[in-house]
């Protein structure tokens, strides 16, 4: 019997339980400081050096490199160490589902990764640790060393796009699969939000499993107020009996 090809997508809050804060919840990121989003938007970024200084700063503090995988993380390997088909579609920068042994080919970072950087000249990429320590050592704001240019995560800033290629991706399994999870997101920042719309259209089965309400909850066929921690094991130990 063909197994079903489930597609996770995951936000913030799966990530939450490794330390790693959300951004729209009501202790949400963006929600205590507004003026945060600044540091992470491209027109303030490129545009000014204190701007890109305190951007330095806060990937110098964040503890996102630091953080480990947590139990959701690790039963969405489980899951596809059974044989089922799994991709995961994510939202968070964090490279968790990798580090918790998730095949990097199975996993689409709509958002890029903040463990590299990237020159926005000559598209240079490195380790995110190699910037930092530079930082530490007294550096407010990097250049490139390859051409001169600015430096940022490789990450996807506020004014930036998506990587077509990799939404293509996206697009392409949320439509061929028959189980479609989304987990820790608001489904409120498309296009990714809308991915759950496009699984509901191609007959997948819906589920949700978020603290909050989403715009989605009416079109699934399951939501999932319970904690991320027990409730995403607990289902995805049902789908790979």
């Amino acid at each position: 019997m063909t197994r079903p090809l489930v597609a996770i997508l995951s936000g913030a809050g799966i990530s939450t339980d490794s330390g790693i804060p959300d951004y729209r919840g009501p202790n949400g990121l963006w929600r205590k400081d507004p003026e945060a989003e600044k540091l992470v938007t491209y027109e303030y970024y490129m545009g000014d050096p204190e701007i890109r200084r305190q951007s330095w700063q806060m990937r110098r503090k964040n503890r996102t490199l630091q953080a480990e995988p947590n139990a959701a993380h690790r039963a969405v390997v489980d899951l596809e160490k059974s044989g089922v088909p799994v991709r995961v579609i994510t939202q968070n920068i964090d490279g968790l589902h990798q580090l918790a042994g998730l095949p990097a080919r199975k996993v689409l970072e709509l958002h890029g990764t903040a463990r590299e950087f990237r020159c926005t000249k000559c598209h240079a990429r490195g380790p995110m640790r190699d910037a930092i320590a530079r930082v530490e050592a007294g550096e407010d704001d990097p250049a490139c060393l390859e051409c001169g240019g600015i430096l940022k995560s490789a990450t996807v800033f506020f004014g930036e796009r998506l990587d077509p290629v990799v939404l293509g991706e996206a697009v392409a399994i949320t439509k061929a699969c028959q189980v479609f999870i989304a987990v820790g997101s608001s489904l409120q920042v498309q296009p990714a939000a809308g991915l759950a719309g496009v699984a509901a259209d191609h007959g997948a089965r819906l589920v949700i499993v978020n603290a909050e309400a989403t715009p989605y909850d009416d079109r699934a066929d399951e939501v999932v107020r319970e904690p991320i921690g027990t409730a995403l094991p607990r289902l995805l130990h049902e789908l790979s009996g």
